[in-house]
């Protein structure tokens, strides 16, 4: 049995023709997959927001400024449930959409077509595309006046009837049937019942739809805030060196006063075979009612000291004249029986002292 011996030149040969196919055909399929997915940017009529809206059709999301974003492509098919929505357009100028609206969109080089079914559109263009509005019986297109912007309202009230307004520019109205058109000027609100151009009649403001109130507001975006890293100063400190916070104190929370009820209930019974169900006992339905009972107060202690008597009322005298001021007494000069007195005690006194002395010289 014998082996063939390949050389080491033919080996290296062939790892390199086997890398270079490899190569080749991984730049191929990366060049087919990035052409399929790539779409045409010349097809994008604009970016659509709003809180209730439905896209069927041709469209992409992209996410512009962190936030995703429905791009409207042409052919798509806009169905606004309620509330309102506004359009940006790639080249210029805004659309805005008072709902419950459903339209088309369509885009040929600079030319945007919108084909309305119902609802309000309001469009704003300084410089941008040119925009035709196709309803089921006419052919709406917003004229500027010079080089000055286009600003006009088009949609269907309540009943039906379409509202034309031109706030800024002019409108030409064509009828897709007779080809007949007239133009409306600007600051003209006009109002047509069943798309007849010869029944034209004052709008009197019947359709709204103020672009202030469908500009979109981004929502609050989150800012991941990283966790701090200890410092080395901070790793060198000892322990214990730090500040000691101590935690609030937690409030208790407050005890309920009032009674707390709670219901028992037998559990309820499902029978499939049955064709009528069992109804719910109610007199096996109990309450319980809970009450928190406060202690009976009572105080303990004497009183010192006596009552002090309560004297009758005294009840009051009949009001009598004042009695008449007495005059002043006299001075009472003294009687002769008692300068009488008088004498006798100083004869009584010198005789006292007389009989003192009288004995201590005997002695």
């Amino acid at each position: 049995m014998s082996f063939r011996v390949i050389p080491m030149n033919s080996r290296r040969r062939a790892r390199w023709l086997f890398a270079g196919v490899t190569a080749l055909a991984g730049t191929a399929v990366l060049t087919a997959l990035t052409a399929r997915s790539e779409e045409p940017a010349s097809d994008s009529v604009g970016i659509i927001d709003g809180a209730a809206v439905a896209v069927t059709g041709p469209m992409r999301v992209e996410v512009v400024a962190g936030f995703p974003r429905t791009v409207l492509r042409s052919g798509s098919n806009v169905l606004i449930k309620s509330g309102t929505a506004r359009l940006d357009l790639t080249g210029g100028g805004s659309i805005s959409i008072c709902g419950p609206a459903h339209f088309s969109v369509l885009k040929a080089g600079n030319q945007v077509t919108v084909a309305l079914d119902s609802g309000t559109i309001h469009l704003a263009i300084e410089q941008g595309p040119a925009v035709t509005i196709y309803t089921p019986l006419l052919q709406i297109q917003p004229i500027a006046i010079g080089d000055g912007p286009q600003d006009a309202l088009v949609g269907f009230d309540a009943t039906g009837a379409m509202c034309v307004r031109a706030y800024r520019g002019a409108v030409r109205l064509e009828q897709q049937l007779s080809s007949q058109n007239i133009v409306v000027p600007q600051s003209a609100d006009v109002l047509l019942v069943n798309g007849q151009l010869d029944g034209l009649r004052a709008g009197g403001e019947r359709c709204s739809c103020d672009p202030q109130l469908t500009k979109y507001s981004s929502p609050p975006r989150l800012e991941l805030v990283p966790p701090t890293q200890t410092t080395e100063e901070a790793t060198a400190r000892p322990l214990g060196s730090g500040d000691v916070i101590s935690p609030l104190p937690l409030d208790k929370p407050a005890e309920r006063e009032g009674p707390v009820y709670q219901f028992f209930i037998p559990p309820l019974i499902y029978n499939a075979n049955a064709e009528v169900q069992p109804e719910v006992d109610t007199s096996k339905i109990l309450v319980v009612r809970r009450v928190r009972v406060r202690p009976t107060l009572i105080f303990q202690g004497r009183v010192e000291g006596e009552l002090p008597v309560s004297s009758p009322p005294v009840p009051a005298a009949p009001s009598s004249p004042a009695p008449a001021r007495p005059a002043p007494a006299k001075p009472i000069k003294p009687t002769a029986q008692d300068a009488t007195s008088m004498v006798d005690r100083v004869v009584h006194f010198v005789r006292k002292l007389w009989s003192r002395g009288v004995g201590e010289v005997s002695k």
